[in-house]
């Protein structure tokens, strides 16, 4: 994950990243050293598991986890991950607005793809979020 969001990734002989440059799209920053980064899960895995993950199996739950191909994992600044936690749009949003569009397209496109239901309030902070395309 590191290494695909990353430019100029190096790693080590474990294939841990030992140095790059990453840019967190959450809040503009950029980062060069792989400590001051998370993989955030778009959709947080307790929130998908409030959504329907809880009648996932063991594998689906795995893919859903570790789902390089998608919209799922990204790479942003640790301690915005982590106030993220697992929160929906309605109650957290990045503080980049300029961002907000792809947030929200790619939330919705993460729910649709896993058959993850959608709460009323949620639909509406995705709605005001499109509202910045």
């Amino acid at each position: 994950m590191l290494k695909r969001d990353g430019s100029g990734v190096v790693t080590n002989s474990s294939c841990a990243a030992t140095s790059g440059t990453w840019y967190s799209p959450y809040d503009g920053a950029t980062w060069h050293a792989a400590a001051d980064v998370d993989i955030d899960h778009m959709v947080p895995l307790a929130e998908a598991w409030r959504s329907g993950a809880w009648a996932w199996t063991t594998a689906q739950r795995q893919a859903y986890a570790n789902d390089l191909g998608g919209p799922e994992l990204w790479a942003v600044t640790d301690n915005v991950n982590q106030s993220k936690g697992d929160q929906d749009p309605t109650t957290w949003k990045p503080s980049l607005t300029s961002f907000w569009c792809t947030y929200s397209r790619a939330w919705i496109q993460v729910k649709y793809y896993y058959g993850l239901s959608v709460q009323s309030s949620e639909k509406t902070a995705l709605t005001t979020m499109l509202g910045y395309c």
